[in-house]
């Protein structure tokens, strides 16, 4: 059993969770998250099973989106509503000011990672230094962010809510408390959904009980397979001669490809070997998906 499963996780559980879960209702262990949603976070959470697990780095870099709730008037420690109040103000700025200031966080920006984020440091993760009460320096990191549309403001409850397209690596809740230092009022992420992780929209996605119900039923149709996980790159069918050199890692020769380009590879017989890239040095298989688990 290979391929990627679009989930859609509820609040409350971590992404360990969702994989522990999984791996019970189909009976496999070869089974990884695409990228950490916090417990207090909801939405799209692909799943690699099998050989889909060779594919967490090509998913996990792909651009995210987000519906986000910020809420004005205060600065938590965590910059969201699990957090403790540090710092309260009134907010006096008009939805005109909130509108220009989030609009003013589109593009390449940079952000210093939480306290409360899973990098490490000397080998320690940030949030369990946080836990023991400790601060510690981080390097500003610059990430993309693509769109914000402001869906709704609620100036009596100081509430924004945003739909959020960034590259992997932007934090919501740090730009939550950046959009509100900016305003002078304080701010933090009191709600977070990822709407899309990819290729992958929730619109699409699988509740935990819902693919426990199709599996115990052998209906699958919730996996999307591996070949199809990557259909943003070009496919291209190899003769089978071809495509046994390849099982058997001999260089190929294949004319007519764009230089740089990846290409999803398949034989004749439908069955997704490779993904390769055209160079100066010819055609090169940069990850393989054939044999092996």
């Amino acid at each position: 059993m290979d391929g990627i499963i679009n989930v859609n996780k509820p609040l409350g559980i971590t992404s360990h969770d969702v994989v522990y879960r999984l791996r019970k209702i189909l009976s496999i262990k070869k089974i990884g998250h695409t990228g950490t949603l916090d417990p207090d976070a909801s939405g799209v959470l692909p799943m690699c099973i099998g050989k889909g697990t060779k594919l967490a780095e090509y998913l996990t870099a792909k651009d995210k989106q987000y519906l986000a709730v910020l809420k004005l008037g205060a600065f938590t420690d965590t910059q969201d509503a699990s957090g403790e109040i540090i710092e309260s103000f009134d907010v006096t700025a008009t939805e005109k000011e909130i509108c220009d200031t989030v609009k003013g966080f589109v593009g390449n920006i940079m952000q210093i990672p939480p306290m409360y984020s899973a990098i490490k440091v000397d080998g320690k993760k940030l949030y369990e230094l946080a836990r023991e009460g400790k601060t510690v320096e981080r390097k500003p990191r610059e990430v993309t962010v693509n769109n914000i549309e402001i869906k709704n403001i609620d100036m009596e409850e100081n509430i924004v809510e945003m739909l959020i397209d960034c590259s992997k690596g932007t934090y919501i809740r740090t730009l939550c408390n950046d959009i509100g230092a900016v305003l002078g009022c304080g701010g933090y992420m009191a709600s977070l959904k990822r709407t899309k992780s990819g290729r992958f929209d929730i619109k699409d996605s699988f509740t935990l009980e819902k693919i426990e119900k199709m599996a115990g039923e052998n209906d699958f149709s919730f996996m999307v397979s591996v070949g199809e996980a990557l259909s943003e790159y070009e496919k291209i069918v190899l003769a089978d001669k071809n495509a046994q050199r390849v099982r058997n890692g001999i260089k190929i020769s294949v004319e007519g490809l764009n230089d740089d380009e990846i290409y999803r590879v398949f034989d004749e017989q439908r069955e997704f070997l490779a993904l390769a890239q055209q160079t100066e040095n010819g055609f090169m298989i940069i990850k393989s998906f054939y044999g092996g688990a």
